[in-house]
């Protein structure tokens, strides 16, 4: 008896599939399905979040974050360039720079004097083999420019957009993230959830933000909202804090002071967001 087997590797996006054909004198031949796009990018994901090289601080607060859920909801390929707005520690960065190291391009787009880049610029230098490809791009929130018009395929923000509205720059921070994506482009947005019917003078010093209100921002400066997703919702949290959000962990602002209580509410009630920029926009 003799057997004939055939490799054939044929390229989904930037991500491999492989079909195995055998031929046998006494049986018909079979041919394997190759994995699907999908499954593969959920396998590179699970590769960078179990990654040797993140914090186990950070590994700790996956069961809050929900890297996982929250990146395949915001349509994440490993083919991707992605911007990452405010890296700040890195706790994301961790993450989405291996998972685009090989085939795509991470881009951690930081404000001008900040500590950031140099966190960043180390948090590289110690993992190469994972950070290697990795860029940092500088930015003014009044006036930013995050790289070339149509650049870039996401935009990622986890808990920044409360700053900005804070400081009133979430519009031009907005506007830049539409230039800055190619048409048909997608915006991820995680942030603090205030509750329903709140106005944003009511709540932006609390850190929750009016779901209604980031909305309109995203689509005041021409994105479409595509879904929303309840991965980041907590029902423990009732929204109302001694120091806003930032009682709650990680921050902890209460210090000792009912440290229990807020431990045991866990990490913000969240929303989260996924927008798209026309594909008939320039």
């Amino acid at each position: 008896m003799k057997k004939l087997a055939f490799a054939c590797v044929g390229l989904l996006g930037l991500a491999f599939a492989h079909t195995t054909l055998a031929v046998d004198t006494d049986q018909p031949a079979r041919a394997t399905p190759p994995a699907s796009a999908g499954q593969l990018t959920a396998a590179e994901l699970d590769k960078a979040i179990a990654g040797s090289w993140r914090s186990p601080e950070n590994k700790a607060r996956d069961v809050y974050r929900h890297p996982r859920e929250m990146l395949t909801f915001f349509g994440i390929r490993p083919d991707m360039t992605v911007i990452e707005i405010w890296p700040s520690g890195g706790w994301f960065t961790e993450i989405l720079a291996p998972f685009l190291h090989d085939n795509g391009h991470y881009i951690g787009a930081v404000e001008k004097g900040s500590k950031s880049t140099a966190a960043l610029q180390k948090k590289f230098s110690f993992a190469p083999a994972q950070y290697g490809n990795a860029k940092i791009v500088e930015f003014n929130r009044k006036a930013p420019v995050l790289g070339a018009p149509g650049s870039a395929d996401m935009v990622l923000t986890f808990r920044n957009v409360h700053n900005w509205a804070a400081d009133g720059s979430a519009e031009a921070m907005f506007k830049s993230f539409f230039t800055v994506l190619k048409p048909g482009g997608v915006l991820g947005v995680e942030d603090h959830r205030a509750d329903a019917g709140k106005k944003l003078d009511e709540v932006v010093n609390s850190g929750y933000l009016p779901t209604d209100y980031v909305i309109k921002l995203a689509t005041d400066a021409g994105f479409k909202l595509d879904a929303q997703s309840e991965i980041n919702a907590n029902p423990k949290d009732d929204h109302n804090h001694p120091k806003g959000v930032w009682t709650l962990p990680p921050t902890l602002d209460m210090g000792e002071t009912d440290k229990a209580k807020w431990q045991a509410i866990g990490e913000s009630d969240r929303m989260t967001l996924r927008f798209v920029k026309p594909a008939t926009a320039k």
